[in-house]
């Protein structure tokens, strides 16, 4: 059996070329004792990709030149030796990285049940960005009902579901996106107060219009002048979380940070960053939390699926270019 993997072979300087991974096809070796042969279905594509690029200090090792590029994936184990808690047609989620087929000794795989819940949704809604966006929200940014919310980044797989948690959680949301469609998402399908198309409109008004009495959390997944704009607007103990900075990450300069930081003292505000990992010993209890609000109705889950491990490029760029909604995921199961 081959295995089609995605390489890193040079370390970008702003946005990543074509030229950053080569497509490889490699044999795959026999299981040793105690491993499993997993084959990936589908892969996780996220913005803090861009960021394991940069070899430089942060709180994940980057991806080595020549290794294969990392990545959430879900998928199902075809071949089994002696491990003595997964078997062959287990369907697994984990960091399989950027190819079709994976060998492991099970260390960070767990298992998934297809039948409650769609593949796709195991590395979205119930995987990394969901965990992401209810962790941040409600242990960082300790929204309460009544509260107003703003989450930037809407529409993607992070801000989609703060989101709707917050609204669950009795709060008035409101969204920034790019793009009509974007905001009409949050709106109509969502159940959004309130929208920004930050792309036809200007930020600093659209606040004022939509949070009139100010901000109490503001969930940042953009940084750059929102963010900005976002301090300007704070309540009396306002919260920031500070999740990702997507539109800093392809910087060729430095980094735009915020001159409204004195925000923060006046209105005796917090900012706060969130990695999701310093919250694993709880993902069980908040999967099982949005499970059931996805079987009620109140939470829902997209995910925009392209197919393909050879279109890995053209998919990642769509995280840069906001053209798709909820979890951007690529298919590398070959039919």
């Amino acid at each position: 059996m081959m295995n089609k993997q995605l390489i890193l072979v040079k370390r970008p300087v702003g946005m990543p070329d074509a030229s950053t991974w080569k497509l490889e096809t490699q044999a795959i070796p026999a299981l040793e004792d105690g491993q499993v042969l997993i084959q990936q279905h589908y892969i996780s594509l996220d913005p803090a990709m861009r960021g394991w690029l940069n070899d430089a200090k942060s709180y994940i090792p980057p991806v080595g030149i020549g290794e294969v590029m990392r990545a959430g994936s879900v998928g199902q184990i075809i071949a089994a030796n002696n491990h003595p808690t997964l078997a062959i047609g287990d369907y697994v989620s984990g960091n399989g990285g950027v190819q079709q087929y994976v060998i492991s000794e099970g260390k960070g795989w767990f298992k998934v049940d297809p039948t409650l819940a769609s593949l796709p949704t195991y590395i979205g809604t119930l995987g990394m960005p969901g965990q992401t966006a209810y962790h941040g929200l409600l242990d960082v940014g300790k929204a309460k009902a009544g509260e107003t919310i703003v989450v930037s980044g809407a529409a993607g797989a992070v801000g989609s579901v703060v989101g709707q948690i917050a609204k669950i959680k009795g709060c008035k949301v409101v969204g920034i996106a790019g793009g009509p469609q974007n905001t009409k998402y949050l709106l109509e399908e969502l159940g959004f107060d309130g929208a920004i198309d930050y792309k036809n409109e200007d930020v600093k008004a659209g606040l004022k219009r939509e949070c009139p009495e100010g901000i109490d959390v503001y969930f940042d997944n953009v940084g750059g002048e929102i963010l900005n704009i976002a301090l300007s607007r704070l309540r009396f103990k306002a919260r920031v979380v500070i999740c990702g900075a997507v539109s800093q990450y392809n910087n060729t300069t430095p980094i735009v940070g915020p001159s409204n930081y004195l925000s923060l003292l006046v209105n005796r505000a917090t900012m706060e960053g969130m990695v999701v990992f310093d919250y694993a010993k709880s993902y069980g209890s908040a999967a099982r939390e949005m499970a059931t609000w996805m079987k009620e109705g109140k939470l829902k889950t997209r995910e925009d699926v392209y197919e393909g491990i050879e279109n890995f490029y053209e998919t990642f760029l769509r995280l840069f270019s906001g053209d798709k909604q909820g979890k951007l995921v690529l298919k590398v199961l070959e039919d």
